[in-house]
């Protein structure tokens, strides 16, 4: 009875999409799915409108209300279109920038989107072809714009798009403007989009804005003299099919790298990824032609960038010349080790420096910067925390570097989210540092474990699906808060921090507020140890997330298998402590 419910629902609400205000591929569509006598499809696209959270839309591309598509994306520009002429409207001209990555429809919809704002009365810098997120965000602050979108569903599947929307600084939109905009799209029906652009108020932009990104970006370069030294080191190098072809390869160059060896069936545009399961740089799949290729030539070290060029992923070659993954948490360690051991080195660190870390990332990087007499701050997950910090600092203190577990790094402040064109930039440097010492970054990675402690760090994600699932992982929480686990692993657990209630616990009980800019459902546990357990339900997935990290020592470089083998055996126990 209950689907009967639901099927009359939907098939109501996809008879409004047979209407005239629909175009008729969408009609056709609609229509298609309406007379299939199996409603799972109908269901699909039409039992909710696909919300515009905080950082935006994401969904699979399709005709319906739960979809990507011309008309959820132009309820959106419209919405954002009227915040904008309620909260500036006292400016003579709104401006915008929109830019869009390599996947199916990005650019139509970045189109339709520039159509929509300028319709509005707001002018439009619209890039000529696809650009990193990370230069969308540049050009935002470089224009002086109020606003800006990017079309990118990031490292998701090739069947979905997104849509990113920033404020003036160029970070993602932060409260109280990311929950006024949604109000305002929540408002939009179909009749009130503005699609009949008005061309003269939109304005191409492409090589110009690259250049001066492109300095900027060479401008971070700590030691380039070992740069000089090593311009021949070998760099195998993959867009993933997105928008790293366009500047990450003229970022190396720039930089003075003149054997960058790019995997030619990637550096192809194409929104379908035909060489990949999944275009994400985290996965060792996403990476395997780069490393062929890189075992091909004996490179030094392999690169790749996610569709939307935020994120990096590598692999370098280990003790034994084995092709290794180095993990978001190894990478961030890495930059930040370097950025403020080579600062250091050349007179470069200035008092006021400081750099950031999310609050699930390795506690390594405190470690570091702790002996180094470095400010570090740690924020929520997500670069629009990050981007917060530098905006709260901004011109009193110098940002430094920042970056999370989920392989984004952002070792500049020009721009206000993570950046692969300056991580891959700043990557090779890091190598040609190593490579000068007779090192690899593999190297490094084990001189940081040596000389500031072993981490290893375990991501272990409880999926729960459909409404029970949501009520499980409820449950979960509440339980943990209820009855928090005196002894995790066999350590007893010496500090409690619950972000939901911002407050700090220790074993004897008392309590210090936590000084965070605004509640976050996040539970984590420090123990005697050293172990770090931080808990988190997914906010846009079914499943609560458990990171694990556990400490150990490792003596020497060639010992990093044993203290590997130890770590292993703590968070078997750790899981099998908290049930997971």
């Amino acid at each position: 009875m209950e689907n009967q419910e639901l099927i009359k629902q939907v098939t109501e609400k996809a008879q409004r999409w047979l209407t005239p205000a629909y175009d008729a591929e969408t009609q056709a569509e609609v229509k298609r799915m309406l007379e299939n006598e199996d409603k799972t499809e109908l269901i699909d696209c039409f039992y909710k409108d696909l919300e515009f959270g905080t950082g935006g839309l994401r969904g699979i591309m399709g005709a319906g209300t739960n979809r990507m598509n011309i008309y959820t994306v132009g309820a959106a520009t419209q919405g954002l279109s009227n915040y904008l002429n309620k909260c500036f409207k006292d400016k003579e001209q709104i401006s915008v920038v929109v830019g869009y990555d390599c996947r199916n429809n990005s650019d139509k919809f970045a189109r339709i989107s520039a159509d929509i704002f300028s319709a509005n009365g707001i002018k439009v810098y619209l890039f000529d072809d696809l650009r990193p997120t990370p230069e969308v965000s540049f050009a935002i602050r470089h224009f002086g714009c109020q606003s800006g979108i990017n079309i990118t569903a990031s490292h998701n599947p090739r069947e979905y798009n997104g849509y990113k929307a920033y404020w003036d600084d160029g970070a993602q939109v932060l409260a109280p403007h990311d929950t006024a905009i949604i109000d305002e799209v929540n408002k939009v029906t179909v009749d009130d989009i503005k699609f009949e652009g008005n061309k003269e108020l939109i304005q191409i932009i492409g090589a110009d804005v690259d250049k001066v990104y492109l300095d900027m970006v060479h401008s971070i370069s700590i030691d380039p003299e070992v740069i000089k030294r090593q311009k021949d080191l070998s760099i195998v190098y993959t867009p993933l099919h997105g928008a790293g072809r366009v500047l990450i390869p003229s970022s190396l160059k720039e930089w003075g790298f003149e054997n960058v060896n790019c995997v030619p069936e990637q550096m192809v545009k194409d929104g379908n990824f035909p060489t990949v399961v999944s275009p994400n740089p985290e996965n060792a799949e996403a990476l395997s032609m780069a490393i062929a290729l890189a075992k091909k030539i004996d490179a030094d070290i392999v690169m790749a960038s996610d569709p939307d060029a935020d994120r990096v992923g590598m692999a370098c070659k280990d003790d034994k010349g084995e092709w290794v993954l180095i993990n978001g948490n190894q990478t961030c360690l890495i930059f930040l080790y370097y950025i403020i051991k080579n600062r250091i080195a050349m007179g470069k660190m200035q008092p006021n420096d400081f750099i950031v870390k999310t609050i699930v990332t390795t506690e390594l990087i405190k470690a570091v910067a702790d002996k180094n007499k470095i400010e570090m701050r740690d924020c929520y997950t997500g670069f629009k925390w990050i981007a917060r910090e530098i905006r709260l600092s901004e011109g009193k203190q110098q940002y430094i570097g920042g970056g999370e577990e989920s392989y984004g790094f952002l070792a500049e402040d020009f721009v206000r989210d993570k950046d692969a064109v300056s991580a891959c930039s700043l990557l090779a440097e890091i190598c040609a540092w190593a490579k000068d010492q007779g090192k690899t970054l593999y190297d490094v990675l084990m001189d940081i474990y040596v000389e500031y402690g072993f981490s290893k760090e375990t991501t272990v994600n409880v999926v729960k699906p459909g409404k029970s699932g949501a009520d499980e992982i409820k449950a979960m929480m509440d339980n943990f808060r209820a009855n928090p686990p005196k002894e995790i692993g066999s350590s007893p657990v010496k500090l409690i921090k619950d972000y939901k209630a911002l407050k700090m616990i220790d074993a004897q009980g008392n309590a210090v507020d936590l000084d965070m800019p605004e509640t976050s459902n996040v539970l984590q546990y420090f123990t005697e140890d050293g172990t770090k357990i931080s808990v988190r339900p997914s906010g846009t997935e079914p499943k609560i997330k458990f990171y694990i990290e556990v400490k150990g020592e490792m003596g020497c470089p060639k010992c990093y298998a044993s203290a590997d083998a130890e770590a292993v055996e703590k968070v078997v126990a750790v899981r099998k402590s908290l049930g997971i």
